[in-house]
């Protein structure tokens, strides 16, 4: 049987989906079940003074209504201090307050319109910056009495949840031997992670108080913590079941709708509760943070790298979330995949009274890489250097160190910058892509631009699995991963066949459920295929082992003689015994019998660490169990008389360790360079004191099919030695060097350099008017 992996099979799941078999959660329906609504704050900051629900609560078909009185307890991941519905206080305009449970949707909705609230308004602050200053309106009075995890050093007295800082070497001495010292300030805007599917969720509490949960938690065991810590109760009365996913980027991690759900079933008499958010809720509920980024760097005459200094600020909004952890990761890699003797990294979260932000694919990289990728190009610009050698120059390589004190191992960015190299600038230059022909009338100038980065995973963590292998030979893998849409059910899938020779039709792989499915820390952070496919390996290492410890005696043979393929043992001398023969005969005919392997992965003997001690790995730590790398290229066309941007190719090359599944590798970068288009030039939330202006899809645009360019993608393998078969994750390092790509490339199509996410067409015109002559002379990458 020839090996699975490595091979591009199709998706496990896509006939499925594709033909509109999937259901969802929202396609749901439980005998009983009642249908779900909240009813949103009309303020960005205020005291609850009072709620009448009499009118509400006598709806026909009202079954519940509740506040955050009614059940008054607190959740989250970094802090907690989230409530299921707002107590006392409301801190963002739409924060939950009051939710029904109705026989209809349409009942629900009518009795909220029946709810009457009286409000004392309190001062907001919608600035981080503003936040940071002494005498700032507080969004969390009481701070310091929240608990938090021990990654979270809270500062009572402020709006300042999270503070830390890395350093390397000595920044204020490498700044004195630097020739030259370049600071410039970067920002980026919330935006919205725009999955189809909406947040969604059932709960039900059983007449022992049991609480189940169907759902789409892209980490079911981490949920089941979380409610179980809220509600002071054992996580065995808890149960959490997810199944297709419609999705994710990050936003469906921790509890969204399932708070509320949860507090209703409480009430309803062991009714199921269904909670779906409208696109409106949903635009309030979780965003990727915004970041303010301020980069000072120090670089000798021919280019080298000396000292970096990087301050961020985070707008965590008004719950900390993911928030702090987001920080952590994006503080860790905030000085570049560069080579820096001395560098310095300062990182605050901070509230505000914004709707909450996290975890959004790239996990913070994307925020620090557009600045750090943008002002490499403004360095070599001003010391008329390429910016293809500017980077050659001081890329990380193996064994390098990086601002975490870690070393580096298994480093493919010089191959992946070498192939964006080659292919984006290597061809004629009077040869425009094919998109050129399509663009409208107007002035168009063409440019090319380069970005390069690093990702970190989460670590330490720990993924559990098992393999059975059932009577008739079949397989099945049983893992807590969530199919979010990456693919990763299809990479177990192929993992489980590679070793115990079966073929991949005839395996599956498990939907969560807390109850049946071991642990695993969560499916973020592009750690799945290294975590989960190290667990799937070696439990399905285990169910080999002990299937040919059982042919052995069988086929008069030792287990080390044997081997597995083509669903059957095999002697050295080729004779055969099928799994359902070796199984039956062991069992008995009618036993139905199976053997069950189980894997358990964390990463412990981490690379890169021999000098730092086991110490200063803990939880949500700022080493990594692995990195991955990338390069990026953009060609654009800008448009001078309206500054409008079009892209018009993008190269990308990844390196993803060993690609288990080629196609799947290049479906999760063409996806991302599509977000990535529009985090770089169109998408970003619009604020009015407090209110967002723009909580749907035909306001918040979204890149379509249509507005995605011709793609590239070039996948590099350089094997990690503790990945299974050597892999390592793509998923989320695959949007990071896009938006500085393309911001790149405009200002080597016209000379304007937007240091502000993202590149609309009203700023690149306003830059344009502003220069005395409309366009800079171009240099061209790669070309000096």
């Amino acid at each position: 049987m020839r090996s699975v992996v490595g091979e591009s099979v199709a998706r496990i799941d896509g006939a499925v989906k594709a033909t509109g078999q999937a259901v969802y959660t929202a396609d749901l329906s439980l005998p009983g079940m009642l249908h779900a609504k909240v009813l949103g704050s009309s303020h960005a900051h205020a005291r609850i003074r009072a709620v009448n629900l009499e009118k509400a609560g006598k709806l026909a078909g009202v079954r519940a209504i509740i506040t955050g009185r009614d059940f008054p307890f607190l959740h989250g991941e970094c802090i907690i201090n989230i409530p299921f519905l707002a107590i006392d206080t409301v801190r963002y305009l739409g924060e939950p307050v009051v939710a029904v449970a109705a026989d209809t949707p349409e009942i629900a909705a009518a009795a909220l319109d029946l709810v009457e609230i009286a409000y004392e308004e309190l001062p907001a602050v919608f600035d981080p910056e503003e936040a940071m200053k002494p005498g700032a309106p507080l969004v969390h009075e009481d701070l310091g009495r929240y608990q938090t995890i021990s990654a979270v050093d809270p500062v009572p007295g402020t709006n300042i949840c999270q503070r830390f800082v890395l350093s390397l070497g000595d920044v204020q001495k490498g700044f004195g031997e630097s020739d030259y010292i370049f600071e410039d300030r970067f920002t980026t805007p919330q935006v919205q992670h725009a999955a189809i599917e909406p947040h969604a969720s059932i709960a039900q509490v059983d007449a022992a108080g049991r609480i189940t949960v169907w759902g789409q938690n892209d980490s079911p065991h981490r949920g089941r913590k979380e409610i179980a810590q809220a509600l002071g109760i054992s996580q065995a009365r808890i149960r959490i079941i997810t199944g297709y996913v419609g999705g994710n980027f990050g936003g469906k991690g921790g509890l969204k709708t399932e708070a509320i759900a949860i507090a209703l079933a409480h009430k309803v008499k062991g009714r199921p509760v269904r909670m779906v958010f409208s696109r409106e809720e949903v635009f309030r509920t979780i965003t990727r943070s915004a970041c303010i980024v301020t980069l000072k760097t120090g670089v000798r005459r021919d280019g080298t790298l000396v000292a970096r200094q990087v301050r961020l600020i985070w707008d965590v909004g008004a719950y900390a979330e993911k928030g702090p952890t987001v920080s952590l990761h994006g503080g860790s890699l905030a000085a570049g995949p560069y080579v820096i003797p001395h560098a310095e990294v300062e990182s605050f979260t901070v509230f505000t009274n914004k709707p909450m932000s996290g975890a959004m694919r790239g996990y913070g990289l994307p925020q620090v890489a557009f600045a750090y990728e943008s002002q490499m190009d403004m360095i070599a610009g001003k010391l008329g250097l390429d910016p293809l050698e500017m980077r050659r120059k001081n890329i990380v390589g193996e064994g390098s160190t990086v601002v975490t004190g870690q070393r580096l191992y298994a480093v493919g960015l010089k191959e992946c910058l070498e192939k964006v190299g080659e292919v984006l600038y290597g061809g004629p230059e009077e040869e425009p892509p094919a998109a050129w022909q399509k663009l409208p009338r107007g002035r168009w100038v063409r440019g090319k631009g380069i970005a390069c980065s690093y990702k970190s995973v989460k670590t330490p963590s720990v993924s559990a699995a098992y393999v059975k292998i059932d009577e008739d030979g079949s397989a099945g893998v049983v893992t807590s991963t969530v199919e979010v849409g990456q693919g990763s059910h299809t990479i177990l899938m192929q993992i489980a066949a590679d070793v115990l020779g079966v073929e991949k039709e005839n395996i599956t792989v498990s939907f969560a459920d807390t109850d049946v499915t071991p642990y695993d820390t969560s499916t973020t952070s592009s750690r799945s295929t290294y975590h989960m496919g190290n667990a799937v390996l070696l439990a399905a290492q285990d169910a080999q082992r002990q299937l040919l410890a059982m042919a052995a005696p069988l086929m008069n043979a030792s287990p080390d003689a044997l081997e597995l393929r083509a669903g059957a043992v095999w002697s050295p001398d080729g004779k055969s015994l099928t799994l359902a023969q070796v199984l039956r005969t062991t069992f008995g005919a009618g036993a139905g019998a199976a053997v069950i392997g189980q894997g358990v992965f964390t990463p412990r003997d981490i690379l890169g660490l021999e000098d730092l001690g086991d110490a200063k790995l803990e939880a949500f730590s700022t080493l990594s169990a692995f990195h991955s790398y990338a390069a990026q290229g953009a060609e654009v066309a800008v448009d001078l008389d309206t500054g409008m941007v079009r892209v018009l190719r993008l190269v990308a090359a990844h390196d993803v360790g060993k690609a288990i599944n080629p196609v799947n590798c290049e479906q999760q970068v063409q996806g991302a360079l599509g977000m990535g288009v529009g985090y770089g030039l169109t998408e970003e939330y619009l604020w009015q004191d407090g209110k967002l202006l723009n909580a749907d899809f035909l306001n918040y645009t979204i890149p379509t099919a249509r507005d995605c360019p011709p793609m590239e993608v070039f996948l590099v393998e350089e094997a990690h030695p503790q990945g299974p078969y050597g892999a390592k994750g793509v998923g989320e390092m695959a949007i990071a060097p896009t938006a500085p790509a393309i911001a790149n490339a405009v200002y080597h199509a016209c000379g304007v350099r937007i240091q502000d996410l993202p590149l609309k067409p009203a700023k690149v015109l306003k830059q344009l008017l502003a220069s005395a002559s409309g366009r800079l002379p171009p240099r061209v990458p790669g070309k000096q």
